[in-house]
C-alpha cells in the first residue's frame, strides 16, 4: 500500500487516483460508443481531483492515447483528405494558446472551463464546412490550451462531411490524436513537469484503451438518444462544481 500511495501525484489519495482509472474506461467507452462526450466528462473529473496548474496537459497525455487507441482500430475507416489542413491549423493555434495559457491563475482556468461545458451542454455548435478546416483547426487548437475538450467543436466539422458512424468517429479521433499531441508537445516545451503523473497517466491509458475497445463493439448496434439527458446532467453538475470552485478561488485571491 505505502508502494502505490509513493507512485501516485503529490497529495492524492489512493481512492481518486482508482476513480480516475475508472472514469478514463467509462469515458473512452463513451466517446467510442457515441462519437462524443467522453473528453469533457473526463476533464470535469479531472477538475476536481487534480491541481488546476496540472489539469490540461494530464488530460491531454490521456485524451492522446485515448483517440490514438480509437485510430489504431478504426484507421481503414479514416477520411485522410481533411486531415492535413487540420493538423496546419492545429500546429498554429496551440502554439499561441501556450504563450498564453502559462500565464492564468488557477481560478481562471476553473471558471472558463465551468462556463464552457455548460455551453458545450445548452448550444447547438454550426457545421463548419471543409474549406474553412485550417481555420477551425486554429480556434479549436486555440481553445484547448485552456479548456482541454474541444472535441465536440471539432466534431462539428466532421459532422459537416455526412459521414457514416465508424468512419465519423475514426476521422475525428485522428484530428483530435494530433491536437493532443501538439497541445502536450507544447505544454513539455513551456516547462509542465509530467513526471510525478506518469504512474496516474499509464493506468488511465491502459484503462481508457479497453474502454475504447469494448465502445467499438458497441458503436454500430446501439444509439445514443436515451443517454444524452443523462451525460448532460452529469456535464451540468460537474461545470456548477467548477464555477463554484473559481468563483471561491477569486473571492481568495
Amino acid at each position: 500500500m505505502n508502494d502505490l500511495m509513493m507512485m501516485l501525484p503529490p497529495a492524492m489519495p489512493l481512492l481518486d487516483a482508482g476513480l480516475l482509472v475508472l472514469a478514463s474506461f467509462a469515458t473512452s467507452f463513451i466517446t467510442a460508443a457515441f462519437g462524443i462526450g467522453g473528453g469533457v466528462i473526463l476533464i470535469a473529473l479531472l477538475a476536481l481531483l487534480l491541481p488546476p496548474a496540472a489539469l490540461i496537459p494530464v488530460h491531454g497525455v490521456v485524451q492522446l492515447g485515448s483517440n490514438g487507441g480509437r485510430v489504431a482500430i478504426m484507421a481503414k475507416d479514416v477520411v485522410w483528405r481533411p486531415i492535413l489542413p487540420f493538423v496546419f491549423g492545429a500546429i498554429i493555434g496551440a502554439s499561441i494558446g501556450g504563450l498564453v495559457v502559462v500565464q492564468l491563475p488557477p481560478w481562471v482556468v476553473q471558471l472558463a472551463l465551468g462556463l464552457f461545458i455548460i455551453w458545450v451542454v445548452f448550444a447547438k455548435i454550426p457545421p463548419i464546412r471543409q474549406s474553412f478546416i485550417l481555420i477551425g483547426g486554429v480556434i479549436s487548437s486555440f481553445l484547448t490550451m485552456f479548456f482541454g475538450a474541444t472535441g465536440n467543436f471539432i466534431a462539428a466539422m466532421v459532422k459537416s462531411m455526412n459521414l457514416e458512424p465508424v468512419p465519423h468517429v475514426a476521422t475525428h479521433s485522428l484530428m483530435m490524436t494530433f491536437q493532443h499531441f501538439i497541445k502536450v508537445l507544447i505544454f513539455g516545451i513551456v516547462g509542465f513537469q509530467f513526471m510525478p503523473y506518469v504512474p496516474l497517466i499509464i493506468g488511465m491509458l491502459i484503462s481508457g484503451f479497453i474502454g475504447t475497445v469494448v465502445g467499438r463493439n458497441f458503436l454500430v448496434r446501439a444509439g445514443g438518444h436515451y443517454f444524452k439527458p443523462i451525460l448532460n446532467t452529469i456535464l451540468f453538475l460537474a461545470a456548477l462544481r467548477l464555477i463554484w470552485a473559481g468563483i471561491n478561488g477569486f473571492l481568495a485571491s
